[in-house]
């Protein structure tokens, strides 16, 4: 899950609206009748795979509330439960089946959306007092192997650890992770992969027989070129957070939404045809400006605060109006995020319909995820009688 603590935003960030004479005016303004994908191209949500025994129920809330509200993107969060036959090492036992997967692409394909599977890469291989699956079966992957886990986990820690990382220049990581990388993409039947990649705290780390001491933006960069070369090989699209390319000491965002190790550097290294998700939780901070001005598409993404959201899709709408030509269309739309499991989010979104609670109460992702489709399903309708079109 992401950590939401966040500093305040400086002034430098904000100033970046002015490099492209972009005003937020727009914002409660009607949109003319165009097409929905002209206004805004992707329209996503990105949440855990669901387990076996809610696949079903999941298939029919794509039906019945993605379809129905006009998201045309799905990240589904896999990691390792899936029943991966090229590692089974590293195969949950009790994960999807090829099966399960095929309802799942099937529904998206009825209605046309589009599945993105996910595993995340480099970072985040282990969760508190938990290690992942790649690092129980290959313990030699670690970055950190000296840095114990702690029987009981709290942070902050004096090991600055909050998620292992693999270390991406072990002669063999690559070896075990790409075959997964196939295998999942092969079975969801997918043109696009997402590796996560966020929040990598450990890498390059000193002691690291084979990193220490190099930089750690070409590190960072590396990973993602061959991960993206790879992909590109097989016609595949990368997709990956963006807080590690973005720089948490000048822009104020600190060491969760940006990277405090380095990192940020990478943004002018790696390839431009990765897509970007772009994630602020807290405030409407406009960092996808930075990543287009970059050369790089990029979404939006939100949580739990819907007024966070909206506000982030009306700045997303304004870009892509009043950008360069040749930058609009790298402000791609939104992704709602989820960081809840599968069925708890399914449960959660019908009981605010039931009571129609929707639009007060506590922030949850049901309620940003209803006021925010809500909100893009406005942007297409035909102007009221005397409304002027913009």
């Amino acid at each position: 899950m992401k950590h939401t603590v966040a500093a305040r935003m400086k002034a430098p960030l904000r100033n970046l609206l002015i490099l492209t004479g972009v005003a937020l005016a727009l914002q409660g303004r009607a949109f003319s009748a165009d097409s929905l994908d002209e206004l805004l191209p992707v329209r996503g949500l990105c949440i855990a795979a669901p387990n076996p025994h809610q696949v079903d129920d999941f298939v029919k809330f794509i039906h019945e509330e993605l379809a129905t509200r006009s998201v045309n993107t799905l990240i589904l969060r896999v990691d390792y439960n899936y029943q991966f036959s090229s590692q089974p090492e590293m195969a949950h036992p009790s994960g999807l089946s090829k099966l399960d997967v095929k309802k799942l692409v099937e529904v998206c394909r009825t209605n046309r959306i589009r599945l993105i599977p996910q595993i995340n890469l480099l970072g985040h291989q282990s969760w508190q007092t938990n290690m992942g699956k790649l690092l129980q079966a290959h313990p030699e992957f670690d970055e950190t192997p000296w840095i114990k886990t702690p029987e009981k986990y709290k942070w902050p820690n004096p090991d600055g650890l909050y998620c292992r990382s693999y270390c991406p220049l072990h002669p063999q990581v690559h070896e075990a992770v790409l075959p997964l990388v196939d295998e999942i993409c092969d079975v969801f039947e997918t043109d696009a992969f997402h590796a996560g990649m966020d929040e990598v705290f450990y890498i390059g780390e000193a002691k690291c027989p084979r990193c220490g001491g190099k930089d750690k933006a070409e590190l960072f960069a590396g990973e993602v070129k061959l991960l993206r070369d790879h992909l590109q090989s097989k016609g595949r699209q990368l997709w990956l957070w963006g807080d590690r390319l973005l720089d948490g000491q000048t822009s104020g965002l600190g060491e969760w939404e940006a990277s405090l190790n380095d990192t940020y550097r990478a943004v002018d290294l790696i390839p431009k045809d990765v897509v970007i998700c772009d994630w602020h939780y807290d405030r409407a901070a406009p960092t996808s400006v930075y990543f287009a001005l970059k050369g790089l598409n990029v979404v939006t993404c939100p949580w739990m605060n819907p007024q966070t959201a909206i506000q982030q899709l009306h700045d997303i709408l304004t870009f892509r109006k009043e950008s360069p030509q040749r930058m609009k269309p790298r402000f791609q739309g939104m992704v709602q995020t989820v960081w809840s499991d599968a069925g708890t989010f399914v449960r959660d979104v019908y009981g605010c319909q039931k009571s129609k609670d929707y639009k007060s109460g506590q922030k949850t992702a049901a309620r940003c995820f209803l006021q925010l489709f809500e909100e893009i399903n406005t942007l297409h309708r035909e102007p009221i009688e005397g409304e002027k079109k913009s």
